[in-house]
């Protein structure tokens, strides 16, 4: 119910919903085109995801790799990837967290 007694117009809020349903996916999809970056090893190792966690590019420096210690460069590559997929979730909340909050409150929607 709203003030003064009358209905909600659910037009109105379905045309709302709409919007916000048409926003989140452009923000998505904004999201898998914009790339971001992690680094492990003072930038030895550098990750290149999409905003969406889809890893892109990977990037080795010659001096990480050593035939005696691959589990060092193996520890380097897991590190960048986390680091560039915990840069993805930032951006992530950033763009979709408004949007996302702002259509949690409407029944029927998976938020």
């Amino acid at each position: 119910m709203i003030p003064g007694g009358g209905q909600p117009n659910m037009q109105q809020l379905l045309q709302q919903a709409q919007k916000m349903q048409q926003d989140l996916a452009a923000a998505q999809e904004e999201l898998a085109r914009t790339e971001v970056e992690g680094q492990a090893g003072g930038g030895l190792v550098k990750a290149t995801v999409t905003g969406s966690g889809e890893l892109r590019n990977l990037v080795i420096d010659p001096k990480a790799v050593d035939p005696e210690d691959t589990e060092t460069l193996a520890d380097l590559v897991v590190a960048a990837v986390q680091a560039a997929n915990e840069n993805a979730q930032q951006l992530q909340q950033q763009k979709l967290g408004p949007l996302a909050q702002g259509l949690g409150g409407m029944p029927g929607l998976p938020f």
